[in-house]
């Protein structure tokens, strides 16, 4: 057997040569016919190279001994969809990796990190590992990898394993599996599924916030509230604190310039402001976490946009909100308009009348477009 199949029958060669004729003729001491095609016995090559002494073992040795050991196509298939194995039963159980695990098959991507089924199979079943324990309320990727591959470093960016991984966190925070090759999109990939790549690089923009007085970080947002400031905190300053905000409403942004606007308008007597920023980061999960154990309620405004509902989507996820004018309501009553609405559509857990508004209408509003509004809300909570 040779490439799983019997060194015994007739092959064919269509189109032969007159070189390939002569070198069959000289083999078989006999002439091998006129036609275009060539056909040959192998049963009666491999008695011939036995009588000779030229390959006592016969046709499969010679074979061998011209071009190395030949593996058997069929075994290696079958170890290849082993390999691949752990993907499937993760993909049946979690349908939102659905899209991810085509990619994978139709990109071929696993075979194009793994030299061999046996280190594909070692991959694979190291992805399913970290997989498992994603999304994450948060947690530092080196710990992740440590945690779930014995190596803290076995996620690195240039890792086989972290293109697996990393890909299906894209799928999961609902974009293509393929990013666009710059460290804040890795970044906010890791971020969608609560993984940092550290404590001081995560951060979240808030304002208003009254903090207390028995943590550095409660009076850190003491002082920013007494001066009327926007505060960054980092993940680290987040991780052990104790806040003392207490059951405020709580509204959440989108984007910075509602919390820059309302810092020079409204001053320290706005009330408790956060801004998300894109794509939640690790410092900001932690922050809506610490905010909610307090007993805040939320009230949550993004763009109108497909990736402004994916995100409003991610958010309402992991904590309840009211929706703050982000309605299909709202989205018909206002006049102001940006550009073309593009990218994938995306369905509003919080109001499924949304996107086919969205649809019909076809433009974005962002939320700068509308501040004026989101002002006069904020200012209304002051009184």
């Amino acid at each position: 057997m040779v490439n799983g199949k019997p060194l015994s029958g007739i092959v064919s060669l269509g189109s032969a040569t007159q070189d390939q004729r002569r070198a069959i003729e000289r083999l078989l001491g006999r002439r091998a016919g006129t036609g275009s095609s060539l056909s040959v016995s192998l049963d009666e090559v491999d008695a011939i190279l036995r009588r000779s002494g030229a390959a006592p073992d016969g046709l499969a040795d010679a074979t061998r001994l011209l071009i190395g050991a030949v593996p058997d196509r069929a075994t290696e298939a079958a170890a290849w969809a082993a390999a691949h194995e752990p993907l499937e039963e993760l993909a049946a159980q979690r349908p939102e990796l659905a899209t991810w695990r085509g990619w994978l098959d139709s990109t071929g991507m696993v075979r194009r990190l793994a030299s061999d089924p046996g280190t594909a199979s070692a991959l694979t079943s190291a992805a399913v590992r970290v997989l498992t324990e994603l999304p994450s309320k948060g947690i530092a990727l080196g710990r992740l990898a440590a945690e779930t591959t014995g190596d803290a470093h076995g996620l690195d960016e240039g890792r086989p394993l972290a293109t697996i991984v990393l890909s299906a966190a894209r799928c999961l925070r609902g974009t293509p599996p393929v990013g666009d090759g710059t460290a804040g999109e890795r970044r906010a990939s890791w971020a969608a599924v609560g993984v940092h790549r550290d404590e001081l690089s995560s951060s979240v923009l808030c304002l208003g916030l009254p903090g207390g007085a028995d943590t550095v970080t409660g009076r850190i947002l003491a002082l920013a509230k007494e001066a009327g400031e926007p505060c960054v905190l980092t993940l680290r300053q987040l991780n052990a604190a104790v806040l003392g905000v207490g059951p405020w409403v709580v509204s959440v942004c989108e984007n910075p310039i509602v919390l820059a606007s309302a810092a020079d308008e409204l001053g320290p007597g706005c009330p408790p402001l956060v801004c998300v920023n894109g794509q939640p980061s690790a410092a900001v999960w932690r922050l809506l976490d610490l905010l909610a154990a307090d007993g805040a309620r939320f009230r949550y405004h993004g763009d109108f946009d497909w990736g402004g509902i994916r995100i409003g989507n991610t958010v309402r996820d992991r904590i309840s909100w009211q929706p703050w004018r982000f309605d299909a309501a709202t989205y018909t009553g206002t006049t102001a308009a940006g550009g073309p609405l593009a990218g994938r559509p995306a369905d509003a857990s919080w109001d499924p009348g949304l996107r086919p508004v969205l649809e019909r209408r076809g433009v974005r509003i962002e939320e700068e477009l509308v501040l004026p509004a989101l002002l006069n809300d904020l200012r209304a909570l002051m009184s």
